[in-house]
């Protein structure tokens, strides 16, 4: 069951199917690896241990940061490090690159985190999160530069959530 708590934070409703993708990945490149080097006659303890801690490195690469969003504030958590953001607060939001584009926003505080833009396409509740706390920094007068590139984002995921339901309701 679900907790109504306004005040729970929202998470990425897709993380937990990357990261189980991610962690079959790494599991079926160490058995793989495991079982052609075994094949060969060629399988030893160090060359077993190499192959673990390969397959442990691709586990790392390929696991996606996972991105939650609570009343004004929004955190990425990587295996390493765990970035928060002041929503309320923002200073300035940029957008960076062209096909796999990123969101960075820096805060009031010193935050800074960089963020896939499809997270918050995908997760219609870390977007309205997102937006609240930005509404609030327009208000406050702290946000000084990315008001366009949130508004246009705000315009993306409207029209894309809009799309998905005529399409569900049969009307597209």
């Amino acid at each position: 069951m679900t907790s109504l708590d306004p005040s729970a934070p929202v998470g990425d409703r897709n993380w937990r199917g990357s990261a189980r993708l991610a962690a079959i990945c790494a599991l079926v490149f160490c058995a793989l690896s495991l079982l052609v080097d075994w094949d060969a006659g060629s399988l030893t303890l160090p060359r077993a241990l190499l192959w673990l801690t390969l397959s442990a490195t691709v586990l790392v690469i390929l696991l996606p940061p996972r991105v939650t969003a609570g009343p004004g504030r929004l955190t990425v958590s990587t295996l390493s490090r765990r970035h928060i953001v002041r929503t309320d607060s923002l200073v300035a939001v940029r957008q960076f690159g062209g096909v796999s584009s990123y969101l960075v926003l820096y805060d009031t505080h010193g935050g800074r985190l960089e963020l896939d833009p499809r997270v918050l396409t995908a997760n219609p509740l870390i977007w309205h999160e997102l937006d609240t706390g930005f509404h609030r920094s327009v208000e406050r007068g702290t946000l000084r530069q990315g008001t366009d590139v949130l508004e246009q984002l705000g315009h993306r995921i409207d029209m894309e959530t809009m799309r998905a339901v005529l399409t569900a309701s049969g009307l597209s």
